[in-house]
């Protein structure tokens, strides 16, 4: 079998890069930048005011309490651009350009006006109060790169810097599709031995936070005939199929001898992974098809490792696989001798600042109730048996 971090590289090796497209800066919420952005001016563009009060000179009040004359007002969008002289001030407000003439602001709070004249209580130090022209960012300097991801800060930067339209990586799209005879629709009853799909609506979900753009299609039965027909023709118009259950070794497990019976190339079908064994990674003419096992944990823990890698890849995310952490283990948890383990967890800090991991109590790959708490998951290597308390592991953190 092969191990997670082998699979992982197999899925980036085998992720295409989808084309760039332009988009309007208000739907680029999510994307991921496929071109370096530029400052197109100084930020700040002027100096700039950091508090409700007066421009002055820092000399005129080195003798303070002073009393300068009031020559005008500098507000936000509306500044004061004459040239200020000594005993002058000028009322300033937050976010305003400071005079010419003028090198420090005093805060309102310890001034008093009256008569057309100030008085200054506190003498003031050259540069106070002042964030200084382009003391954050410089005219031309890069402030975004290649590869982030835009997020609502970036937004934020990207429309400060005139990007109303934005190169960003093409959403994947997704055909999601559910198979087994056992599964009813979210909206129906369950006869006897049969549940509703729920698989459909967690992939959807994970692959919407990946940046996909995503289709649930309907149900498949375990017919093999019809199964094979629905792989096909969702393939043909997706970048990424992701199938889950059927991929096991039982009777009415269908989903690889479907996919063998369409010529798809498949890259792996088993990963020393629990929960999750039984994945499969394959490509069907252009589509990547994932077929990720039946219960809930495992789908969860499968789509995030390796689907969700290769969607990200697919956009141009120079890091697409979840990033490892390092955090303490509250309680002590069973490994596998056999298989690396993803254990779902919730990750705290303590008093000290450490970041901790408290694994959830939960009763396997099907207790997806007990899942819903899960923010990480704990990796416990193979052949480790148990890792306890107070040990550092490595953890992961599940996409919210």
């Amino acid at each position: 079998m092969l191990s997670v971090s082998e699979a992982i590289r197999i899925v980036i090796e085998q992720a295409r890069q989808l084309p760039v497209e332009r988009v309007a800066l208000e739907r680029a919420l999510g994307r991921v930048l496929a071109e370096d952005v530029r400052a197109d001016s100084d930020l700040p563009p002027f100096d700039r005011a950091q508090m409700d009060g007066f421009a002055v000179r820092s000399a005129d009040t080195q003798s303070a309490p002073v009393r300068l004359r009031v020559v005008g007002e500098s507000a936000a969008g509306l500044g004061w651009h004459e040239e200020m002289r000594a005993g002058e001030a000028v009322r300033i407000m937050t976010g305003a350009p400071v005079p010419h003439g003028a090198d420090s602001v005093q805060k309102v709070e310890v001034t008093g006006e009256g008569g057309g004249f100030v008085e200054i209580a506190e003498a003031t130090r050259e540069g106070q109060f002042i964030v200084p022209q382009a003391s954050e960012v410089s005219a031309g300097e890069t402030v975004l790169r290649k590869g982030e991801t835009i997020n609502a800060a970036r937004m934020a930067a990207l429309a400060s810097f005139g990007c109303a339209q934005i190169s960003v990586g093409a959403r994947p799209r997704v055909a999601v599709l559910a198979t087994g005879t056992e599964l009813v629709r979210v909206d129906e009853k369950p006869a006897e031995d049969q549940i509703r799909d729920s698989n459909s609506f967690s992939i959807g979900a994970y692959a919407e936070l990946s940046g996909a753009q995503v289709e649930r299609l309907p149900l498949a039965n375990d017919d093999p005939k019809v199964l094979r027909r629905e792989i096909r023709e969702a393939a043909a118009r997706s970048d990424a199929l992701i199938l889950s259950g059927g991929v096991s070794m039982g009777v009415y497990d269908f989903t690889k001898t479907a996919l063998r019976s369409l010529d798809a190339e498949i890259f792996f079908e088993r990963v020393s992974l629990r929960p999750g064994k039984p994945t499969v990674f394959a490509r069907l003419d252009n589509a990547l098809v994932f077929g990720l096992p039946g219960n809930p944990v495992s789908v969860s823990v499968t789509f995030n490792l390796f689907a969700r890698t290769a969607l990200r890849a697919m956009q141009g995310d120079p890091l697409p696989a979840l990033v490892e952490e390092r955090a303490i283990l509250t309680r002590t948890v069973k490994g596998s001798v056999e298989r690396a383990s993803y254990l779902p967890a919730i990750l705290l800090t303590s008093e000290d600042g450490r970041l901790m991991a408290e694994p959830l109590k939960w009763g396997g790959s099907s207790d997806f109730v007990a899942f819903t708490r899960a923010t990480a998951l704990i990796i416990a290597p193979e052949g480790v048996r148990s890792v306890e308390a107070g040990e550092v592991v490595k953890i992961v953190r599940l996409p919210s």
